[in-house]
């Protein structure tokens, strides 16, 4: 008997991409190696776009979106993962070309698949997601690079910037956040922040090859004209993580803050992070780097994606939004 589902299915009707709440079976979905039942997922800006049809993140549909997942192993062909295994899986073609986490079940190869860590729960690592884990990527290759004092987070009430701000508070560094979020000030007080700028200090073009040294290191969720900026004004030898790209991905820029200054740009992609890394940065997160996310975590139910997907197009969400996939 084919089990049925739930899921938010994008479809192409009349021309337009319309996205619902549909019923499916096990059939419909991919032959892969390990079946999860899924318990949370994350609305992230990437799956609104997948979810309206842009063809940059899914090229074809009828298709689930939802690029993280957190669930139960429900079978496996890799002798690696047994029923019963709690697993994440976020990153690779997860919820962009592959049905993703929007939905009961989800079937993907046994490669992108990650235990649960002793220390986190399936809800906990939701409240994380691609989001979460985009930010702990940051902060982790920017201490490589030696990181001290002051640290810059643009767009600071987002996903990624807001646990990127909460993260660097508990380990000790002061955050300058950039944000254009009058209403997320005390959000971002609470978790921590040493000083908040206005966004337009920095999203305004400059010409200069250089600008007066002002920041020790910097996660940009931004891009443009915005990270152009922040090149411009580290200090010697500092660097700045970059993974976002809703202000450009564009850069106009001259070779003089990378080799009068030494700054680096670190580039940031948790899509094809190497899993060796992958697994340790998840048993930080649980661990000596864990957080207490709910300030930061509005939770919703599959339902009540048709009205947040919106809101997370026109920048109407502030922190991180978790999607309690199991009805209980």
């Amino acid at each position: 008997m084919d089990k049925k589902f739930r899921a938010l299915r994008s479809e192409e009707l009349a021309g337009e991409i319309k996205y619902s709440l549909k019923e499916l079976g096990l059939s419909d979905l991919p032959e892969n190696e390990v079946l999860v039942e899924v318990k949370y997922s994350a609305l992230n800006y990437k799956d609104a776009l997948s979810a309206t049809g842009h063809k940059g993140v899914t090229r074809n549909y009828p298709h689930t979106p939802g690029i993280d997942a957190s669930g139960i192993v429900v079978s496996s062909k890799d002798s690696k993962y047994r029923v019963g295994d709690k697993v994440i899986v976020t990153s690779y073609d997860l919820g962009m070309n592959t049905d993703g986490g929007f939905a009961e079940y989800i079937s993907v190869p046994s490669s992108w698949l990650v235990l649960l860590p002793e220390g986190l729960s399936l809800r906990e690592a939701m409240m994380l997601g691609t989001a979460g884990f985009t930010a702990a990527q940051c902060v982790y290759e920017l201490m490589l690079n030696d990181l001290e004092d002051s640290v810059l987070v643009t767009g600071a009430s987002g996903g990624v910037g807001s646990i990127a701000v909460a993260l660097l508070a508990k380990l000790g560094f002061k955050v300058i956040a950039s944000t254009g979020s009058i209403s997320a000030h005390k959000l971002l007080k609470d978790l921590g922040v040493h000083e908040i700028i206005n966004r337009q200090e920095l999203s305004e073009a400059n010409k200069r090859p250089v600008l007066k040294a002002r920041f020790n290191g910097a996660v940009d969720t931004v891009g443009g004209t915005t990270l152009e900026n922040i090149i411009k004004q580290l200090k010697v030898d500092c660097a700045v993580a970059a993974c976002g790209l809703v202000g450009g991905d564009k850069l106009d820029l001259t070779v003089y803050p990378f080799i009068l200054r030494g700054v680096k740009l670190i580039g940031i992609s948790s899509e094809n992070f190497a899993m060796a890394k992958r697994k340790h940065i998840w048993k930080l997160l649980a661990k000596d780097w864990k957080l207490d996310l709910e300030t930061l975590t509005t939770e919703i139910k599959l339902a009540d994606l048709a009205e947040y997907i919106p809101k997370i197009l026109k920048g109407q969400t502030q922190g991180h939004i978790l999607v309690k996939v199991a009805e209980l």
